[in-house]
């Protein structure tokens, strides 16, 4: 078991070939934009039609606004630091969908809903930008085609160990530990540093958009008074704990104004 996961963890290292611009760290990325964005478009405007879009209200449009603005802002980081033509292949679009579930999503190359349930959280404007911030972020740093690229290695994993392994019994043990070793050693942790990045990116681009960064924290306060406490240990979880996450966003917000006064930011709303 642990040389599966030993070679797993030597094989994202060497399939880690490009950088994420807004951390300078090698990303695990199997799927280009050209074969990942097209099929994540197809999803999303499946999903469209699945569902009930709100569409020329107050709350959709500040959705649309907000997105826009933190897109533009990540554009221009991108472009002052050396990044010019980053976003070529996205295509930004934002939607609020009926549905009560405190929720709010992107997909690969720029693809964003809120779901109307959330909006009580998010209360206003600036709220709203943590939140799209963050989702924007996702965008930004390929998260989902690194999810997808570390699903083939577990899967990877799991085949070389049953081809490996003859007896069944013992293929049986090895398939046990092996899922809940892979999911609670890797996947999980992947993801919650997945969520983590979302949450730093996302608070500098709302930032140099004009929104006031301090505002994260406080939502996410009210995101765990909501839960009443309800959640699994963060070990468990594909995302880190409310508190990890308050103490986090309290701590970078300063850090995401000092990067929006290099961008002429110095006021918020």
């Amino acid at each position: 078991m642990k040389k599966v996961i030993l070679i797993m963890a030597l094989f994202l290292g060497v399939t880690a070939c490009k950088v994420n611009p807004f951390t300078g760290k090698k990303m695990l990325n199997f799927y280009g934009n050209k074969q990942i964005f097209p099929m994540a478009f197809a999803q999303y405007d499946q999903f469209l039609t699945e569902n009930a879009v709100v569409e020329n209200t107050a709350e959709s449009r500040m959705i649309t606004k907000v997105g826009q603005r933190i897109a533009s802002a990540a554009e221009r980081w991108l472009n002052a630091n050396g990044f010019q033509g980053y976003l070529n292949d996205y295509k930004w679009e934002y939607n609020l969908v009926k549905d009560e579930t405190v929720n709010a999503w992107c997909m690969p190359g720029g693809k964003i809903v809120f779901y109307t349930g959330i909006l009580p959280i998010t209360q206003t404007e600036r709220g709203v930008a943590v939140v799209m911030g963050h989702e924007v972020a996702h965008a930004l740093a390929d998260h989902g085609a690194q999810r997808m690229s570390a699903g083939t290695l577990q899967q990877i994993g799991a085949v070389a160990g049953n081809v490996a392994i003859q007896d069944e019994r013992k293929r049986n043990m090895f398939n046990q530990a092996y899922g809940l070793g892979s999911t609670l050693g890797i996947m999980l942790p992947f993801s919650r540093g997945h969520e983590t990045e979302a949450d730093r990116i996302g608070l500098q681009i709302m930032a140099i958009a004009g929104y006031d960064p301090t505002e994260a924290a406080e939502l996410w306060k009210r995101m765990k008074a909501k839960s009443g406490g309800q959640a699994p240990p963060e070990f468990m979880s594909t995302h880190p704990s409310n508190d990890t996450r308050i103490q986090n966003l309290t701590a970078w917000a300063p850090l995401a104004k000092q990067e929006a006064q290099k961008f002429g930011v110095t006021t918020f709303q």
